[in-house]
């Protein structure tokens, strides 16, 4: 019974010059790197032979061009609440920074002041999940690290907070879906790099 429930496929957008560097990227529009270009195209290599009824990407750049450089461009709807968590104040700087002038501060917890709250991000996630939880049959989407940890808690039913003890690389591949019910949601495959090169 459990091969028949759909699966939820995440997929994180290949590498661009801030998540290289360690930068907060939320919301400003950063293009792929060349390596980012070529682990989109080697994500899009993982998923081959894999079928979805609907195929959603944020519409940062990042998203879309991983999207169409993995193969699923031309399938996948523009989807404004997978777009990045909001970093406000805290968009473009490194986690350390942030911790040099506030030693306790965790995102998961705190949010960024002038951007968004966890609730709020959460909030994004759930109407995520009511959405691909609405769809028969298998579902891929394309995003960014923060908001799919961010949705992969939700999925679980956890608070948005739980995202933070998931970790997630670029252009990985993750699956959600369900043990033996939809009343049983589970992470199916985490963080997997495997088709990621050098």
């Amino acid at each position: 019974m459990a091969a028949a429930l759909p699966v939820v496929y995440l997929a994180r957008h290949g590498e661009t010059a801030w998540s290289l560097t360690g930068q907060h990227t939320g919301l400003t529009d950063l293009p792929l790197t060349e390596r980012g270009e070529r682990n989109a195209r080697s994500l899009g290599d993982r998923l081959h032979g894999l079928t979805f009824s609907q195929v959603f990407t944020s519409p940062l750049q990042r998203a879309v061009r991983t999207c169409e450089l993995a193969g699923f461009g031309a399938a996948a709807a523009i989807d404004p609440d997978l777009v990045e968590w909001n970093y406000g104040q805290y968009e473009g700087r490194r986690t350390e920074e942030i911790l040099a002038e506030r030693p306790d501060w965790q995102l998961f917890r705190d949010g960024c002041p002038g951007g968004e709250s966890p609730e709020q991000v959460g909030a994004r996630a759930d109407r995520v999940v009511r959405r691909v939880r609405a769809v028969q049959g298998d579902v891929l989407l394309f995003s960014s690290a923060h908001f799919l940890r961010t949705l992969t808690a939700r999925w679980l039913g956890l608070e948005p907070a739980a995202g933070r003890l998931l970790v997630l690389g670029t252009a990985a591949v993750s699956a959600l879906g369900y043990e033996h019910t939809p009343a049983e949601p589970v992470v199916r495959l985490w963080n997997d790099t495997r088709h990621v090169g050098a």
